[in-house]
């Protein structure tokens, strides 16, 4: 028997997607697969103390999303409670315990080594899980378990990445209970791809999913929508990193929604980049059923462009924000501000044309947080001693660690970044501006233990939740 446990109980509550897949996958292999879904346990330690005294699986999974919330100030780091659990878990099974997750597969051998863990999976948990269970059973030849993070006469071991060409997921959705999520959540998630191939200097995504995309059939995708659809969750976010990478497939998966005349019972939301985008993917999305768009916006300065390597200019913000309104689709551009580079004028730039172009509403965050084997922590170990050097904010003591919360706030913003920000946006409802130590969250649009998206969907909202925020803003 495989166990398999969703260890994310941040709210607003998150269907993990993840473990529905694998579970599906490993049920197909003829594995005995349970789910201890822990997000939706009122008692999470009482859950686990019941399945285990009635229970004695041979391999124990747990999924873990967020290794921390990627916010300053807040910088809420979920390791040393998933370190908790797997010692509380030990406590009641001798089975080997894995983690995977995206998560994880930033942080694989730095996870494994803090919790003790016996095993990771580093990728796609789908085929790998099978590949590890099969082998603890047979020869245990881990080397041969693509993703595989494992331990060897003292040594920690990482195999190649498990990230599997052609992608091919389970459709049928029906090993969690993706209802109550849908009700507690707002929305649920679905994929159309994996990894990107982007190179923005800051994004883990590359780590976690790799740098080739891996594209799913655009039936498939449908199939899965319409199984979703029959449990009551009508509507979606897309969670790949980028919906228009590649475009060409963006389109014939609109095309197929098309077909299916999903648009017509669906309602669904997407992160994307703001390039490529044209009219014809614009129409299609609008046909499919699009609703809510979240371009990667990043600044309007072409310096910070540059420096942050993105791929598009400001005109290309303000084409995208004509395209949303032109076929209805809300539109939010994500800012990131005080990265390299970054001054007072560059920041004035950017918000002043951002409010110029007029998105639904815009993210404001400031800070960039670090993480290792990016471009960013290049630059940063570029800059000399980490200790020592004033851009790096961080609320954690000794040496600087980027497994931990670490964030690059350029000096060149002054002692009072904030405020800076804060007075250049000037009460602009449509931004949400970032925060400092001493404010309330009330402003900006972090979505952990975020209390007023739980009373909001409790109370019937539904929606990507910074389209649910900007409508409790703007009421």
């Amino acid at each position: 028997m495989l166990t398999l446990i969703n260890t994310n109980t941040m709210l607003p509550a998150i269907a993990p997607i993840g473990l529905d897949y694998m579970a599906t996958a490993t049920r197909q292999a003829g594995i005995e697969t349970d789910i201890l879904d822990l997000c939706l346990s009122d008692d999470p330690a009482v859950t686990l103390q019941d399945y285990f005294a009635t229970h004695n699986p041979e391999l124990v999974g747990l999924s873990f999303r967020n290794a921390d919330d990627s916010f300053w100030p807040s910088c809420e780091w979920f390791v040393p409670e998933l370190a908790k659990m797997l010692k509380t878990i030990r406590t009641f099974t001798d089975a080997p315990i894995v983690i995977g997750g995206v998560g994880f597969s930033i942080f694989p051998e730095q996870i494994v080594e803090y919790t003790s863990a016996d095993f990771g999976i580093r990728g796609d948990g789908e085929l790998a899980i099978i590949s590890l269970y099969r082998q603890l059973q047979g020869k245990k030849h881990f080397q041969e378990v693509d993703g595989l993070v494992w331990r060897s006469n003292g040594r920690i071991i990482s195999n190649h990445p498990a990230w599997p060409q052609p992608l091919s997921l389970p459709t049928g959705r029906d090993a969690i209970d993706n209802a109550t999520y849908f009700a507690r959540g707002g929305q649920c998630g679905i994929e159309t791809k994996r990894g990107c191939n982007r190179p923005c200097i800051y994004c883990a995504d590359r780590l976690s999913k790799g740098t080739t995309v891996r594209l799913r059939q655009p039936s498939e995708i449908a199939d899965e929508a319409e199984a979703l659809l029959t449990q009551g969750a009508d509507v979606l976010h897309i969670c790949d990193s980028e919906f228009n990478i590649v475009p060409n497939h963006a389109y014939a998966v609109c095309e197929e929604f098309i077909r299916r005349r999903l648009g017509d019972r669906l309602r669904w939301y997407t992160y994307m980049a703001v390039t490529p985008f044209d009219t014809q993917l614009a129409n299609a999305m609008k046909q499919a059923g699009c609703v809510g768009i979240d371009f990667t916006g990043d600044s309007a300065c072409p310096l910070i462009l540059k420096n942050l390597r993105q791929q598009h200019i400001k005109e290309d913000l303000a084409n995208a924000v004509r395209l949303c309104r032109e076929n209805g689709i809300t539109v939010m551009i994500d800012l990131l501000l005080g990265g390299p580079g970054e001054t007072p004028r560059t920041v004035k730039e950017t918000i002043d044309f951002v409010k110029q172009i007029a998105p639904d509403c815009a993210g404001a965050p400031l800070g960039v947080r670090v993480y290792p084997d990016t471009e960013m922590a290049q630059i940063v170990a570029a800059e000399g001693p980490m200790e020592t050097n004033p851009n790096i904010r961080r609320k954690y003591e000794g040496a600087v660690d980027l497994f931990k919360p670490t964030f690059y706030i350029t000096k060149e913003l002054g002692d009072k970044p904030v405020e800076l920000i804060k007075e250049t946006i000037a009460g602009d409802k449509r931004f949400f501006e970032p925060i400092s130590e001493i404010d309330d969250a009330a402003t900006d649009h972090n979505y952990n233990d975020n209390t007023e998206l739980v009373e909001a969907i409790k109370a019937g909202a539904r929606g990507a939740y910074w389209d649910i925020l900007r409508k409790l803003r703007t009421a």
